[in-house]
């Protein structure tokens, strides 16, 4: 199911609050996981420490299990809007841990939260992630709710 809780959480807000992001940058790729609030390690890839990294995907619209040909085909529809807005991007691969399930997904500087989250709702999305210089957030697109923690981000083996 797609739709919020009372509280204006998606069904699933558990499996995003710990979901990790590999962001595959030119020359390393660099995963993204949850830590407690207050923790910034490792290194934060913009230099305007005031700007965020979204992730974002077009994956699974609506919570439901889409085909690999319609993922496919939402993905490019995200990503030659982001191209037309002539934001900075980077390919990203979102999923739990373990590996099991991963969405390909889009990492985008220069969106505020506000259109991340309308960029989202349009691709039928829950929620999207705002990784800033402070924190590792999840926000919901359908809703105001946010959960907040910090950051770990290590270089992991190019593919």
């Amino acid at each position: 199911m797609h739709a919020p809780d009372a509280a204006g959480i998606p069904l699933n807000w558990d499996l995003y609050r710990t979901a990790v992001v590999d962001i595959r940058f030119e020359d390393r790729t660099v995963r993204v996981e949850p830590r407690p609030r207050g923790t910034a390690e490792g290194v934060f890839p913009v230099p305007d420490g005031d700007a965020a990294v979204h992730v974002i995907t077009a994956w699974n619209p609506r919570g439901r299990t889409a085909s690999d040909d319609a993922n496919a085909r939402s993905q490019r529809e995200l990503l030659d809007e982001i191209r037309r807005r002539g934001l900075t991007s980077w390919p990203a691969v979102g999923g739990d841990v373990s590996g099991t399930h991963r969405e390909e997904s889009v990492a985008v500087v220069g969106l505020g939260d506000a259109a991340a989250r309308d960029l989202g709702r349009r691709f039928g999305q829950d929620a999207v992630f705002a990784w800033t210089l402070g924190a590792w957030r999840v926000a919901a697109c359908d809703t105001d709710a946010v959960s907040v923690s910090g950051w770990a981000a290590s270089v992991r083996a190019s593919a």
